[in-house]
């Protein structure tokens, strides 16, 4: 018998897409699925079988573009003397086509719709991760070094090693799976048998259980415990960064992989320096005095206390700049620099003589004294002239 042109099994036109070949077929696959005849004569049955074989084998040649390309092309004899990899063969034989991917969507891809396909099995469930946080000044950011931190995690139980099962007492096979892990379902639809594998709620997966659980973690495995470790604080992290140390979460109860640390860092506000990435920034207060008369001042550093040179005339605002006083860059050599900004300090509070001795001062200077308020009086009546 000769073969039905694959766009009329479908009903659509051959300038059809491909959404309007995937929606005909999904459409006439659940109007022919044999369960829906499960009631129903054994020659409409073995109809509706045969009419289920050709549109599924239509779709599976029109869903795929190489395969359309052939078929647009020389016909049902692309795919003749297995030129095309050979279609129809039963409802078992439909592994890996079109068909499973249109009943994915039905299922979310999790489960075998009659015999076409399988469930997917998903590993052991991991242990938790945690996060500890942790407070660090900007001088241990500046160089690195060591902290230690204390935390509370689900550890393997010390009294069974993890087993679940009382000191000398076996481990059986877990009676409800069989030993696999696993629990099949199968779920009747419309649409036909849905089967979904789930793990062994008694067993938690591990096929084995206890004859005789562990007193201490009641057949769990696990218990609390507290760890102290030594951790590295990376040279230049920011605030809120954070480091993972695998494996060092809360151990996982059906046998897979510990969860991971997270440590996450907060910066301390400095009392001098505010951080500028590698660089630092700190104000210096100084008087009127020092500022006319230049001196040394003292200031800090993330290295201890230096004396820096304040030369005569200093203008408030000014910058001064401490080559490599700065924070370490790990990515590149040498460090950051130490900016100082000078702050002139208005005196207050001045008391008569004060007063007075300070009248005749200014009196005193001229305009060469004061520079900067010149220029700016000479632009403001060239302004308003």
């Amino acid at each position: 018998m000769a073969k039905k042109d694959y766009y009329d099994l479908l009903g659509v036109e051959k300038t059809a897409s491909e959404a309007e070949i995937k929606k005909a077929y999904r459409k006439l696959a659940m109007k022919y699925h044999p369960d829906r005849f499960s009631n129903a004569s054994e020659s409409e049955k073995k109809e509706a079988e045969d009419k289920f074989k050709e549109i599924n084998e239509a779709y599976q040649v029109l869903s795929d573009a190489d395969k359309r390309s052939k078929y647009d092309r020389f016909g049902h004899a692309a795919f003749e003397n297995g030129a095309g990899g050979g279609y129809g063969g039963g409802f078992e034989g439909f592994s890996g086509s079109g068909f499973e991917d249109i009943f994915s969507s039905f299922f979310g891809g999790n489960g075998g719709f009659g015999g076409f396909g399988g469930a997917q099995q998903r590993g052991p469930e991991p242990g938790a991760d945690l996060r500890v946080d942790v407070t660090i000044t900007l001088e241990e950011v500046a160089k690195g070094g060591e902290k230690e931190i204390k935390y509370t995690r689900r550890g393997k139980c010390k009294t069974c090693n993890g087993t679940g099962a009382e000191p000398g007492s076996k481990m059986k096979t877990c009676d409800k799976c069989g030993g696999s892990g696993r629990i099949e379902k199968i779920q009747r639809t419309m649409l036909g048998n849905f089967k979904s594998v789930e793990e062994c709620d008694k067993c938690k997966g591990k096929g084995k259980i206890p004859e005789t659980k562990c007193k201490k973690c009641g057949g769990t495995g696990l218990e609390r415990e507290t760890i102290s470790k030594k951790i590295k604080i990376p040279v230049g992290i920011h605030d809120g960064q954070r480091l993972r140390i695998h494996g060092m979460g809360d151990a996982s109860a059906e046998g897979g992989e510990d969860g991971d640390l997270y440590i996450f860092f907060h910066v301390k506000d400095h009392d001098f320096f505010v951080r500028d990435g590698e660089n630092i920034i700190c104000e210096v207060p100084i008087t009127y005095a020092k500022a006319a008369l230049g001196g040394e001042v003292e200031i800090p550093t993330l290295n201890g206390k230096k004396a820096i040179k304040i030369p005569a005339g200093t203008q408030n605002g000014k910058v001064f700049k401490l080559r490599g006083e700065g924070i370490n860059n790990p990515r590149a050599y040498g460090a950051g620099d130490q900016l100082v900004k000078i702050v002139i300090e208005v005196p207050t509070n001045l008391n008569d003589t004060q007063i007075e001795l300070l009248k005749k001062f200014d009196e005193s200077l001229k305009d060469k004294n004061y520079k900067m308020n010149k220029s700016f009086l000479d632009r403001l009546k060239d302004l308003f002239k």
